[in-house]
């Protein structure tokens, strides 16, 4: 692998929301170009895991633009929906990724399956998957998670996507009433993260 640190990034989203949490752990020198620039859309997520469809995003879009690419795919798992939504959690928004749809469906399908789901504990957890492709074809993929539970409503207007109704482990409020500092040491991205640091 290149021990050379990267300094120009392709970012292989088009969600704006995944843009801004990956920019906020980059190094402030490292020059960012995104999907935007290039008038490109996202390739279809054909993988069935987390790992394959970030190497399948990261990929595609560094031969795109032959730059260096890092790629994310990250979910949702619920552990009673048999780890649904999982790699399919930005699709049960709809063709717009709305979450406020995904959501609604996430308790639809939490009821459908037990109508006292808010009696039990929920297990979940966010699971995130980083791949860096260079253009020579040599690549990384890492995985981070962080457990938790699914909260009884939705709660606060930060982060994005899940995070209003993600309880971590061992705190009280979702993602989306936490603080971006406070999420941005737990989450299931930076803990990805740490994992492809070195190469920046």
């Amino acid at each position: 692998m290149k021990k050379k640190k990267i300094l120009n990034l392709f970012i292989g989203s088009n969600n704006q929301g995944k843009i801004k949490e990956i920019r906020d752990l980059l190094p402030k020198k490292v020059q960012i170009l995104t999907p935007k620039h290039f008038n490109l859309n996202s390739p279809k997520e054909t993988g069935i895991t987390f790992k394959e469809n970030s190497f399948l995003k990261a990929k595609f879009f560094s031969k795109k633009t032959k730059m260096i690419c890092l790629a994310d795919d990250s979910g949702l798992e619920i552990d009673s929906l048999n780890k649904l939504p999982g790699i399919y959690s930005a699709r049960w928004g709809g063709r717009k990724n709305n979450f406020n749809l995904a959501i609604k469906k996430v308790y639809r399908e939490l009821k459908k399956n037990n109508t006292n789901w808010y009696k039990l504990k929920q297990p979940a957890r966010f699971v995130c998957a980083l791949t860096i492709y260079w253009p020579n074809n040599k690549f990384v993929s890492v995985i981070g998670k962080v457990e938790g539970s699914i909260s009884k409503s939705k709660k606060g207007n930060n982060g994005f996507g899940y995070d209003p109704i993600f309880i971590p482990i061992n705190q009280k409020v979702t993602f989306g009433q936490m603080n971006q500092k406070k999420k941005y040491k737990i989450d299931h991205r930076i803990k990805a993260f740490k994992k492809i640091k070195k190469f920046f």
